[in-house]
């Protein structure tokens, strides 16, 4: 039975020799910005516990010694370069889901989809609750988080219930899939069987994420805004 990929044509147009090298940095920031995003939606997801139990954890975050540094370390500097590599590979790339309809293919595909929806959304997201870009109304203040945060939730019903829960989805399906190719990519999942069973972890990590995402949006979204004064 053949297993057709698609074709990655970025080998022969960028990095020459250095492109394991470049694939590789973009795998390792893939997994470090899929950390956090782990972490980040198992705390957002404590705002259904209502009280200060989220505005506890934001706390905890923002006491952080060298947060800057932190977050530039190991947030913006690699999603920014895994993005402007993987925008390169999914302009350079040819997906063969169509001709080789296999799982892995489709796979792929939608490992390319949910990337270039997750830069539109990371863009929305980081500028209007972490610089007020689109307005005061969508801004996040973390001394009064679950109180901005609902209200950010309830500006619009297109936000809250479209554009989120997209996001999420390509989130989870994103981090989920990229680890499971990461196991590869490191020859960590070298047989059928082994690749099988990271499947079902990963499997278990979309879930994971997913559930923990929507939680979050269904509590901030539920709540009514002069509840989320705390």
């Amino acid at each position: 039975m053949t297993t057709a990929t698609a074709p990655d044509y970025s080998v022969n147009t960028i990095g020459g020799p250095r492109h394991f090298l470049l694939r590789r940095l973009h795998s390792l920031t893939g997994i470090v910005f899929g950390g956090y995003l782990i972490v980040h939606l198992i705390v957002n997801a404590t705002l259904a516990q209502r009280g200060t139990v989220y505005q506890d954890q934001v706390n905890k975050i923002h006491e952080l010694p060298w947060l800057p540094l932190i977050e530039w370390t190991f947030i913006y500097l690699p999603i920014l370069y895994h993005t402007v590599y993987g925008l390169w590979i999914f302009l350079t790339g040819q997906p063969n889901a169509i001709s080789y309809p296999y799982a892995k293919n489709w796979f792929y595909l939608f490992q390319r989809l949910s990337a270039l929806y997750i830069v539109l959304f990371l863009a929305f997201h980081v500028l209007s609750l972490k610089y007020g870009v689109f307005g005061p109304s969508l801004g996040f203040d973390p001394h009064s988080a679950t109180r901005t945060i609902v209200i950010h939730m309830h500006y619009a019903t297109w936000i809250t219930w479209l554009i989120y829960p997209l996001g999420i989805l390509a989130s989870a399906y994103h981090t989920a899939n990229g680890f499971w190719t990461a196991g590869i990519t490191w020859g960590l999942t070298v047989s059928a069987s082994a690749q099988r069973r990271w499947g079902g972890v990963c499997t278990g990590l979309f879930v994971l994420l997913l559930a923990a995402g929507m939680i979050a949006l269904v509590a901030a979204g539920m709540q009514d805004v002069t509840a989320g004064a705390r």
